[in-house]
């Protein structure tokens, strides 16, 4: 692999990873339309440790609180929150993965993940005394979590949907991106396991340089989208991601039409 190629790959899934635009529609786009080739999957495993090393430095005082004491509310939140995302990675991925063929798919996920953003940021804005920790129930982390299993369909954006469940269900701008987060942690990781039976160890030798480089490069840019994100979502403008998401979601869609 060329650096150029493995700096260019981690670029783009630092930034999708994070950013509420979906990291596998851009994958499927990028596919299609710029004649990108899939990152081999040794490589794709490690741009996902990449991006978990990211939401690690940049949440390190939340994930030692829970370490030190992980019998708490928030430990249980984010466990009831993984679990329709193991169930739909488990039953449904293996259905659904022709849709990683399909910009139409892609086109229309776009458009769910620009007004699932619009809308709840327009919820929040109208909710009074929004929740805390101690007051989000396991209903609403459930929600959360099922808004995050949906992600599986390329185009739904993983952070866009989790954030916007949040707000839905009332918690705290921060927190929602904060929980939205850290509910990521066990879902790369527990894909990134079940990707390991597939990683060529002789890959990795052979390209260590552009592998090395491209996973503290995806690095990077996730921990800069994650700042950009609690940044956006602090101040009530997450939402400008909506026409960004619509826009593509046009371009994608008339291609697919035209072509």
């Amino acid at each position: 692999m060329e650096l150029f190629h493995s700096i260019w790959l981690g670029i783009v899934q630092g930034l999708t990873e994070f950013l509420p635009v979906s990291s596998s529609g851009h994958l499927v786009i990028f596919q299609h339309i710029l004649g990108v080739q899939e990152a081999p999957l040794t490589f794709d495993v490690m741009l996902h440790m990449g991006t978990l090393l990211a939401v690690f430095v940049a949440f390190w005082d939340d994930i030692i609180a829970i370490l030190k004491r992980p019998f708490t509310r928030l430990t249980y939140l984010i466990v009831v929150g993984c679990i329709p995302a193991a169930i739909a990675g488990y039953l449904v991925a293996p259905v659904i993965e022709k849709a990683f063929e399909s910009l139409l798919v892609v086109g229309l996920g776009l458009i769910f993940t620009g007004f699932v953003l619009r809308l709840s940021e327009k919820w929040s804005r109208e909710m009074i005394g929004l929740k805390d920790i101690p007051n989000t129930s396991y209903k609403d982390a459930l929600i959360i979590g099922l808004l995050q299993a949906l992600a599986i369909v390329p185009g739904i954006s993983r952070s866009g949907s989790t954030i916007a469940a949040g707000l839905f269900v009332g918690m705290e701008r921060e927190l929602a991106a904060r929980f939205s987060f850290l509910l990521s942690i066990p879902v790369i990781l527990g894909a990134g396991v079940f990707e390991l039976s597939g990683v060529n160890s002789s890959a990795w030798a052979q390209n260590f340089i552009p592998y090395t480089v491209g996973t503290l490069v995806a690095a990077l840019f996730g921990y800069l989208a994650i700042k950009i994100v609690m940044r956006l979502v602090r101040h009530g403008r997450l939402s400008v991601f909506s026409y960004y998401c619509w826009a593509v979601a046009l371009l994608t869609l008339g291609y697919y039409f035209v072509f």
